[in-house]
């Protein structure tokens, strides 16, 4: 559209000590800024459905009325709905995917601005200064990687930087409670008591037969260790995440306003979108017709009990076979992205949630062990389960994302050296054509078809690993608070490295016009109200926080927690154990008459022997009631965050209402010129112009004919791009 100057909205902020602030801000952040001169500002352009009636609104004469990434987007949709066959028995004989499926060709793709040595090319500015490891510390041009890439591939970079961003607060925060864990490790009494006390305790074996008892003194690393992420900062920063996470979404929310605003995304509906060919398949002999009421088009309707209600039962009940019944492109990638994260959710997490919620929880006592086929239940190690969880998220956030990173860039870079050796293959069996093949070897289209496809959901893996970080650094924080730490390493560096994965890896995807990260929000949002239950449960249930705090409340004379290791530790006379179980005789085994175990039960001696104490129940009591403060409390505040931050800011909610306003007004003040300056006609003049413009005015009936369907212009217009004046070809008047 032109430009609307009456669009700028005045300077409202008068607080002198806001714009101080917001000055010393920038002064400090410029020199990680975007530098102005290598990318200049983008002008915000006004985009809007073209229409020869208000031609008066578009911008007719600039080159760029239709952007490169329209034009690419206008192929594809062609591409992808002109059927190749005049005869209709196969309903899916469409679309160049299909061609390419049957070999017919070999790949379809828009080609990259030139090449990495390209001084004045979009692709080598982008390779330069945007996918550089030294750039890794500024921010991004996210106005020209949306130009080059498309709005989902910019809107995914620009969530990235956000993320990362925020992870900053979070990562300094866990590093202050680690150093306080490590200042005050010498000053924990359970741990020195173990370490440092006097007497002996022998341990009850940890396994039948084969294992013999063992002193609590062989713990000492392992108990010095678990300290260090099983201590009161824990909780506070179990707190602070959860108000963390709930304050990364609704800045997310203000954010993603302005990008959408400023990329022109704000008046995009998913419901206009247009339904996939696929799906018109599916359909083409369904004939029941519906009106769509945002289009108002007629398009085919899906029978109830015979299609849609067991395609969703087979859908939600067998994941693995991802059968939907969509209608549109987003809301089948939002459906496959749903179930495809279910499934990594439980691979991913399986193992975490049984180290924090189930191992060692239900084992039983010495001599009256559950067991499952005569066989114990696994224990937790010497040090805890905390500690195995600790040690299991360490290996996840440090080893398995430096794994990932370095896979990332070897399965392209091997998929890329794979397409040239097939094109060099291939030339060298054209003989007679190599002086032929040695001039056209350095064309675009060449180079970039020995680059990897860049598939419709390739971006999905780049979300999922991004969203499953996500998870580990809320919903496990408390056993492990560096876990944003080393993700705000590894996203530094994967920003870049995704950048320049696209740039000299992938052939050029073709741009997507979508309004958010879709269905990705509602996932991270369910995390982090999952965090928020998880996190109590583990300082609750699997951390030592409360059997603590219960000791110094109601046991300790001074408040602290001498004392405590012996309180924790319960008696077991070992000539209780049932035959078979004890432990196996050795030269060196000496006689043990009483054994310890960690839970709160009666003596040997006690009338009512190894039943809970009223310790147990005590404890237990305080687990619960601090699962429910905890989770109640930071519900209630994270609820206070969401009401306090609006999901888009006044200021740009004035500036929409004012473009709005004003093109409203253009579009009267035009409509009203040409109703005054239209002059009068008769029917000789009108039959005349017929007459001059019969063939233009035949294809303009031919293209208003409003009793065709969306259907039948997906499944058969796109055959034939210019149809012959004796054929009425099937376009619908929202494709037009």
């Amino acid at each position: 559209m032109k430009d609307l100057l009456s669009c700028e909205m005045p300077q409202t902020c008068n607080n002198v000590i806001i714009k101080e602030v917001n000055t010393f801000i920038r002064r400090i952040m410029s020199k990680c800024y975007v530098d102005t001169t290598i990318f200049p500002t983008m002008r915000h352009h006004f985009t809007a459905v073209y229409s020869r009636d208000k031609e008066y609104l578009f911008d007719l004469d600039s080159p760029n009325l239709f952007t490169m990434a329209t034009r690419s987007r206008i192929v594809q949709f062609i591409l992808d709905r002109t059927k190749f066959t005049e005869t209709k028995e196969d309903d899916f004989a469409f679309g160049i995917e299909r061609l390419i499926t049957e070999h017919a060709y070999i790949a379809a793709y828009p080609l990259h601005d030139g090449n990495l040595h390209t001084p004045d090319s979009m692709r080598y500015l982008l390779y330069t200064e945007w996918a550089s490891l030294r750039k890794c510390f500024y921010y991004q041009p996210l106005d020209y990687i949306k130009e080059y890439f498309g709005v989902k591939i910019g809107l995914y970079f620009a969530w990235l930087g956000f993320y990362t961003h925020m992870l900053i607060p979070a990562s300094i925060v866990g590093l202050l409670c680690f150093i306080y864990s490590c200042a005050t490790l010498y000053s924990n009494e359970p741990s020195e008591d173990i370490c440092n006390g006097n007497g002996t305790i022998e341990m009850c074996p940890l396994c039948d037969h084969f294992c013999g008892y063992w002193n609590l003194k062989e713990t000492c690393l392992h108990a010095r260790i678990t300290y260090l992420f099983d201590n009161p900062s824990t909780v506070f920063f179990s707190i602070f995440m959860s108000l963390w996470a709930a304050l990364f979404l609704e800045l997310w929310k203000k954010y993603s306003a302005e990008i959408t605003h400023r990329w022109d995304l704000t008046g995009l509906d998913s419901h206009e979108e247009y339904p996939r060919p696929q799906y018109l398949a599916r359909l083409a002999h369904i004939k029941k017709k519906s009106i769509n009421v945002i289009t108002n088009v007629e398009e085919p309707k899906v029978p109830y009990w015979k299609m849609r209600l067991p395609a969703t039962i087979l859908s939600f009940s067998v994941v693995l076979l991802l059968i939907e019944l969509l209608r549109t492109q987003t809301e089948f990638d939002d459906s496959l992205t749903l179930k495809i994260y279910l499934l990594e959710f439980v691979n991913y997490y399986a193992s975490i949630f049984y180290i924090a919620f189930f191992k060692g929880k239900f084992v039983g006592y010495p001599g009256k062990y559950n067991r499952f086929f005569d066989f114990r239940q696994e224990e937790c190690g010497p040090g805890g389960c905390l500690l195995e969880l600790c040690i299991q998220l360490s290996i996840i956030m440090i080893g398995k994302q430096a794994m990932n990173t370095i896979l990332e860039m070897l399965f392209p870079l091997f998929y890329k050296w794979i397409n040239t050796l097939k094109v060099h293959v291939g030339s060298k069996k054209l003989k007679d054509n190599e002086k032929r093949y040695s001039s056209r070897k350095f064309l675009q289209w060449i180079r970039d078809y020995k680059l990897v496809q860049w598939g419709p959901r390739s971006l999905f893996p780049e979300y999922l690993e991004m969203v499953l970080q996500y998870g580990f650094v809320t919903i496990f924080v408390a056993a492990f608070p560096l876990a944003p730490f080393f993700a705000l390493l590894n996203n530094v560096f994967e920003m870049r490295l995704d950048a320049k994965k696209l740039l000299t890896m992938y052939r050029r995807p073709v741009g997507q016009r979508v309004r958010d990260i879709g269905i990705w929000y509602r996932i991270l949002d369910s995390i982090s109200k999952l965090s928020i239950i998880t996190n109590a449960f583990i300082i609750a249930f699997t951390s030592n926080f409360i059997p603590r705090l219960v000791y110094r409340i109601t046991v300790s004379d001074n408040y602290s927690l001498e004392g405590f290791l012996e309180h924790s530790l319960s008696k077991f006379n070992t000539s209780d154990l049932k035959n078979g179980t004890q432990p196996m005789p050795s030269l060196d085994q000496f006689s043990v008459d009483i054994c310890r175990y960690s839970d709160y039960r009666e003596p040997p001696n006690s009338p009512n022997k190894y039943d809970y104490t009223i310790m147990f129940w005590h404890v237990l009591a305080a687990r619960l009631a601090f699962i429910v403060v905890f989770e109640n409390v930071v519900a209630l505040v994270m609820i206070l965050v969401r009401w306090c931050i609006p999901d888009i800011s006044p200021k740009l909610r004035d500036k929409i209402r004012r473009e709005a306003y004003v093109t409203n007004e253009i579009i009267i003040h035009q409509e009203a010129l040409r109703a005054h300056a239209r002059p009068a006609v008769n029917e000789s003049t009108i039959a005349q112009t017929y007459v001059v413009s019969n063939e233009s005015s035949n294809r303009w009936n031919r293209v208003m004919r409003s009793s065709l369907s969306t259907t039948d212009f997906d499944l058969e217009v796109h055959g034939s791009p210019i149809s012959p004046a004796n054929t009425a070809p099937h376009i619908s008047p929202a494709a037009v």
